[in-house]
């Protein structure tokens, strides 16, 4: 465990309950671009976070008008438009725009008759891919035979508009017995410490504060670390646990080592990011959507950001960041860090939003 000063625990120190099987998952289209080249080398690197802040903050700027924003092959920020006069804003700011092959509004009608018909349909998902102006659905391995049959009927009525890929494993989300954080019998994440009020608290997964309310830093429960006050499970994936002691903002790289967050922010398509657990210590990746649908066995969570970064149980729950700023709490996803996987993280933007807190 790791100790910010006299007390106080660095975010990514403690982390649990994500549970993955089955080989690489598969990956969308507009990260297969994104992942063309390494960004350059190093330069390029350390110029992605203010790509992507730029192609997030371009998009939304943009609103309904655009399929989102995306980093390239080449590391560039690129924002999707439907007119000539979107492209002049677009181009104007920074950014470069990408004329789209479906139209925002036809994409939204796409992921709305989606979430009519396959909410509720464990093992399935969707997210718009930016860099194909289409909708992809994946299905992982518990979805055969009827219920298959179903899910590539519901795919053929909407033609082209939707693209079907197979995430090998099974989506899953739960707490399990071990030893990072713990209670209840049950073992999750400390994610990013926050404050609210002055007072001290940090984020973990709604999935796991839905089930305990003290938290230990030790499995015979000596160590008090806080109080669950807030939990959001399913719909959203987070949970404010009121701290005994204040920690600093940073994220333990399991070397020794702490990476600071200064900032909090949305993840783009093709960013490239980092995860923190004490199972397997740090793995990278790239982002490959956002605004993503996954239905797992516990429930439906929506506007998820999806990864290639593998995690493996007792990894969920910590925190997804890109240098100094902090993207997400790990969710649930399939897959393991010896063959790859597919992981999904709640926004932490909106975990802050909801319980009107901020990074310390």
């Amino acid at each position: 465990m790791a100790v910010a000063g006299a007390a106080g625990l660095v975010a990514g120190s403690l982390y649990a309950v994500h549970t993955g099987e089955g080989p690489q998952a598969a990956k969308l289209a507009g990260d297969a671009q994104a992942r063309g080249t390494r960004a350059g080398g190093a330069q390029a690197r350390s110029a992605q976070p203010r790509a992507a802040a730029l192609a997030a903050r371009v998009a939304g700027r943009l609103g309904g008008r655009t399929a989102g924003g995306y980093l390239d092959a080449a590391g560039r920020p690129v924002v999707t438009v439907a007119t000539a006069a979107d492209a002049a804003t677009v181009r104007s700011a920074g950014a470069v725009p990408k004329m789209m092959r479906t139209s925002p509004r036809a994409l939204a009608r796409t992921t709305a008759a989606l979430r009519r018909s396959m909410a509720g349909t464990p093992g399935t998902g969707w997210a718009v891919d930016p860099a194909t102006s289409q909708v992809v659905m994946w299905v992982d391995d518990s979805v055969k035979g009827a219920r298959m049959a179903g899910v590539e009927r519901e795919a053929a009525t909407m033609g082209t508009a939707v693209r079907m890929v197979r995430v090998p494993g099974r989506l899953h989300t739960l707490a399990l017995g071990g030893d990072a954080i713990f209670g209840g019998g049950a073992r999750c994440s400390l994610g990013f410490n926050v404050q609210r009020g002055g007072q001290p608290f940090f984020l973990t997964a709604g999935h796991c504060g839905n089930i305990v309310k003290d938290w230990t830093a030790d499995q015979e429960g000596a160590q008090a670390l806080g109080t669950t006050v807030q939990s959001d499970f399913p719909g959203n994936d987070f949970a404010l646990v009121q701290a005994t002691d204040a920690g600093q903002s940073a994220v333990d790289l399991h070397d020794g080592t702490a990476q600071p967050i200064v900032q909090a922010a949305d993840a783009v398509v093709g960013q490239q990011v980092a995860r923190s657990g004490s199972t397997t210590g740090v793995h990278t990746g790239r982002v490959t959507a956002v605004g993503a649908t996954v239905n797992f066995p516990e429930g439906t969570v929506t506007g998820m950001i999806q990864t290639t970064v593998c995690a493996e149980p007792g990894d969920s729950g910590g925190p997804l960041f890109s240098g100094t700023t902090a993207l997400g709490l790990t969710s649930g996803g399939s897959g393991d860090c010896q063959a790859g996987g597919v992981t999904f993280f709640q926004p932490v933007t909106e975990a802050l939003q909801a319980f009107g807190a901020q990074l310390p």
